[in-house]
């Protein structure tokens, strides 16, 4: 009898728990999947805004950020995301046209970014420099140009990743674009015997060079701080370009379709906390906007930092995107 009126009670509270939980505002954001993974930011930033604002915190993981946006788009006004994270500022003004997304009302003049940064729908939240990483006690003379890239001997192979469903892999491309000119096709075509694969995302491609099966991958100047913190591990390397480093800037948006406007707001405004700012170097290695109390891991002393980080005008980028994937499309032609 004791034991069935205990059973009763327990169903009684987990009843009125799993109440209280579904009357509580959920906020789903859509973002890429190494965001959401476990080591991603994703788990610490949902318990800190939860319990700051008693709320639910629905990730949803896709391959790319752009991957998506493309979902976004399908479903139109009846998405289920409140907001995206996880695009840059060469496809945000992509995003823009679309007309899905709200005002911000955030003043952004201030941040902590290399560039000067207006958009009046998206929301810079970190940013790191696109580079070449590899394992030097594999690659004891790594390229350090573009030019010394692809003169490297054909066996030597790099994972790159898809400028259509990429935001690293519009970002080589971009990249190139900037150094080259109109001579990045010709240079495409040089590139072209050793490039092993072209991945849909990111994750895909680091998980290959991570197996030994490439070279060097496309990465980030702040992907070795992962090895050094979470490994113990000097060897991963961001190879220093001597052209110059392409920067990205990562932001997100609300919907304007939301049913949670007062939350999503609060989450962009959260971004620049220096709660927010704290976890973005350990889970997402890059560099946060703002400037915190506790400042960077001294893991990021030691990596490579570009004197200058080299940037499209986002409305430039959405003129002329197609034309540079066709461009690199006929390049890498066989």
């Amino acid at each position: 009898m004791i034991k069935t009126i205990q059973l009763l009670l327990l169903s009684i509270f987990l009843s009125i728990t799993s109440f209280a939980s579904d009357t509580k505002p959920t906020l789903t954001i859509y973002t890429y999947d190494s965001f959401t993974a476990s080591w991603g930011a994703a788990p610490q930033i949902k318990k800190a805004f939860e319990k700051l604002h008693d709320c639910n915190v629905k990730f949803v993981g896709m391959s790319s950020s752009i991957g998506a946006l493309r979902k976004i788009q399908l479903e139109g006004k009846n998405t289920k995301a409140d907001i995206l994270l996880g695009l840059d500022t060469s496809i945000a003004q992509t995003a823009n046209k679309t007309g899905l997304f709200a005002n911000h009302d955030l003043n952004t003049s201030k941040l902590d970014l290399p560039i000067e940064y207006l958009d009046e729908n998206f929301v810079p939240y970190d940013y790191s420099y696109f580079a070449f990483v590899y394992d030097a006690n594999k690659v004891k003379n790594p390229p350090l140009s573009f030019e010394q890239l692809a003169a490297m001997p054909e066996d030597f192979k790099i994972v790159i990743q898809d400028p259509r469903s990429s935001t690293p892999g519009l970002g080589l491309l971009l990249w190139i674009k900037k150094i080259y000119k109109e001579k990045a096709g010709e240079y495409w075509k040089r590139l072209a015997p050793h490039i092993l694969t072209i991945t849909k995302g990111w994750s895909e491609s680091y998980g290959l060079f991570l197996r030994g099966e490439a070279d060097m991958v496309l990465s980030y100047t702040t992907s070795p701080a992962y090895h050094i913190i979470e490994e113990n591990k000097t060897n991963f390397m961001a190879a220093n370009f001597t052209e110059g480093h392409y920067g990205q800037i990562e932001v997100a948006a609300m919907l304007k379709s939301s049913k949670n406007k007062d939350l999503g707001k609060k989450f962009l405004a959260f971004m620049h906390s220096e709660t927010f700012a704290d976890i973005i170097p350990r889970t997402n290695w890059a560099y946060p906007v703002i400037k915190t109390k506790q400042g960077l891991p001294k893991a990021y002393e030691t990596l490579t930092v570009p004197s200058k980080m080299l940037l499209f005008d986002g409305k430039i980028v959405e003129e002329k995107r197609k034309i540079y994937i066709n461009e690199w499309l006929k390049a890498l032609e066989r």
